[in-house]
């Protein structure tokens, strides 16, 4: 069988990735006690290496050489390679993790089938692209954001293959994300609208910096122009007193 292509859809949208996406302690409590007693895990997409837990044996596959280049010293030892032909053996591993990457694998029927066949359980945080698409930055200013994530692997691939190879989902758990969220995914700033002005930190959310900046370019200015006007504020004023929110960020547990 040929090796497969290692793919880097992180070679530009990866720079300074590990500057703006770090690890959120709430985000990581909840990810953590998914682990439960496993002392084994492969964490499958690991980019730079957030969440990963310290307390156990732990493996990082990921394909992407600008990802690879921002891990930390002392992060867990890596080896380059894809969710679709893990070099792994059978059952090596308590738990199989996939964080916010199912939807960059080339094939993600064949990655989550790679997760089944290497771990004895599978913990993979995804999201619900239709509770996602009601969120205000999709739903005022990007739409476009919805109609890509549509076509992407979330959460209902998720499910959708673990059910057909008769995997026991245990849980599908939502994830809150906290309004002080250091975490900058898509949704994390959803109580801080002005940070989405910034291009540093759009450029560490795949969903944005995917688009092309015809269509960006011109929802920042709406956004920056209802900011100045006091319209989002008034429209959204139910979220400033929130300390947490459901964005549609979804962690589901396997056996």
């Amino acid at each position: 069988m040929s090796k497969p292509l290692l793919i880097d859809p992180y070679r530009v949208l990866g720079r300074g990735y590990a500057d703006v996406r770090r690890p959120d302690r709430t985000i990581g409590r909840q990810v953590h006690a998914a682990l439960g007693t496993a002392t084994s895990v492969l964490n499958v997409g690991a980019g730079t290496g957030s969440y990963e837990p310290t307390d156990r044996q732990v493996l990082a596959v990921e394909p992407s050489v600008t990802m690879l280049g921002q891990r930390g010293p002392g992060s867990a030892p890596v080896v380059r390679a894809t969710a679709e032909a893990l070099p792994c053996r059978d059952d090596q591993f308590d738990v199989a993790l996939a964080l916010l990457t199912v939807h960059h694998w080339a094939d993600p029927v064949a990655g989550l089938a790679e997760l089944r066949r290497v771990a004895r359980r599978q913990v993979v945080l995804t999201w619900d692209v239709e509770v996602m698409a009601r969120y205000w930055l999709v739903a005022d200013y990007l739409p476009e954001i919805a109609v890509r994530e549509r076509r992407l692997a979330t959460v209902d691939t998720v499910l959708a293959a673990f059910g057909a190879a008769e995997v026991q989902v245990v849980e599908v758990q939502v994830v809150e994300v906290p309004w002080d969220c250091t975490d900058g995914f898509l949704a994390a700033y959803w109580r801080r609208p002005e940070a989405y002005l910034d291009e540093g930190v759009r450029a560490g959310m795949s969903g944005v910096a995917s688009l092309p900046e015809t269509v960006v370019r011109p929802a920042m200015a709406r956004l920056a122009a209802d900011l100045r006007s006091g319209a989002w504020h008034r429209r959204h004023d139910d979220l400033l007193t929130r300390e947490t929110l459901d964005v549609g960020y979804r962690l589901v547990i396997a056996s």
